[in-house]
């Protein structure tokens, strides 16, 4: 049995930690922060290419995943297919239509838009509740003999003595590990809110007024913002007051949320995902910068890196 290292605690960390495993190797992961302080704890978990490139690795990415979801669908994991409305205009990608499977998207019908958006596809998509989703993987990590180490890694001179393959799934945390200065937060603060009866819907057609709404089991997720470069992490008022204007104007709804909790989150974004060996440390393999698509791609990339590391 090979053994390998993965840095990171988050949904990319977890799914490749599962995937090697189930090609055979000894896995340990080492991360500062467990799954449950991990930004994929934070966030709404809906299987969507939101603001990730390059666009041809993302959406093959993507619909890898969206089968490992259909596989994964067990009592309690917080895994289910829910009905989606995407926005979009003539400047959107919706390539990622194309990887879904025949019968499964479409184009939305008028009365099903939410007030104010002129173009929308409706597809049947994956939901990940991360309070569920989570715990289930580290708990399927452990169950295969996986080790999970507490511990700041400092240097890539330090990563790549952990193992004979170490895998960087540091996320925002590469800038520093990496010296990545192509690697950025985009802000998201996001709204959970008690459940409403309301579609779940994303409009991203205009940078810096994202909107969407993610209906789950025992909450709804009422989002957001997407402010490029911002490491602002605390909770902002004019935010939260953003957010319910546009699910009120937007006419989603005609009453107020009833908030839950405000949560900050920022999200990893690069111009293009890396996922490549590092040129110094020939052990070592990035895969970091997924911005708001986490969810979306983290199975598929945790397969195609199997495919590399075994070839």
């Amino acid at each position: 049995m090979t053994s390998a290292t993965i840095i990171g605690c988050g949904i990319i960390g977890l799914t490749k930690a599962i995937k090697l495993q189930g090609s055979g190797f000894k896995v340990t992961i080492v991360a500062k922060e467990g799954f449950e302080n991990a930004l994929s704890n934070k966030v709404g978990a809906i299987w969507f290419p939101f603001e990730i490139q390059p666009k041809e690795k993302a959406n093959r990415w993507a619909t890898l995943a969206y089968r490992e979801y259909q596989k994964d669908i067990t009592k309690d994991n917080g895994v289910t297919f829910i009905p989606f409305i995407t926005a979009y205009n003539d400047d959107s990608d919706t390539d990622w239509i194309q990887q879904l499977p025949k019968g499964s998207v479409r184009e939305a019908l008028p009365n099903e838009l939410p007030i104010g958006m002129e173009k929308g596809l409706m597809s049947t998509v994956p939901l990940a509740e991360p309070q569920l989703y989570l715990p289930y993987l580290f708990s399927r990590f452990k169950h295969s003999g996986g080790i999970f180490k507490k511990r700041t890694v400092s240097s890539l001179e330090e990563a790549s003595t952990l193992d004979k393959l170490v895998i960087n799934c540091t996320g925002l945390g590469a800038r520093q590990l990496c010296n990545d200065v192509d690697l950025l937060p985009m802000r998201g603060q996001i709204l959970r809110c008690h459940k409403m009866n309301i579609p779940s819907y994303t409009d991203s057609t205009k940078k810096g007024a994202l909107s969407y709404v993610i209906n789950r089991s025992e909450d709804c997720v009422i989002g957001g913002t997407d402010y490029d470069n911002d490491w602002n992490t605390n909770v902002e008022a004019n935010d939260t007051r953003l957010i319910v204007e546009r699910l009120l104007n937007g006419g989603s709804s005609q009453n107020e949320p009833d908030i839950i909790e405000e949560i900050v989150g920022l999200r990893p974004k690069r111009h293009a995902v890396r996922f490549e060996f590092d040129s110094r440390f020939p052990n070592m393999f990035h895969n970091y910068g997924h911005g708001g698509a986490g969810f979306t791609v983290a199975w598929g990339c945790a397969i195609e890196v199997v495919e590399h590391v075994n070839n």
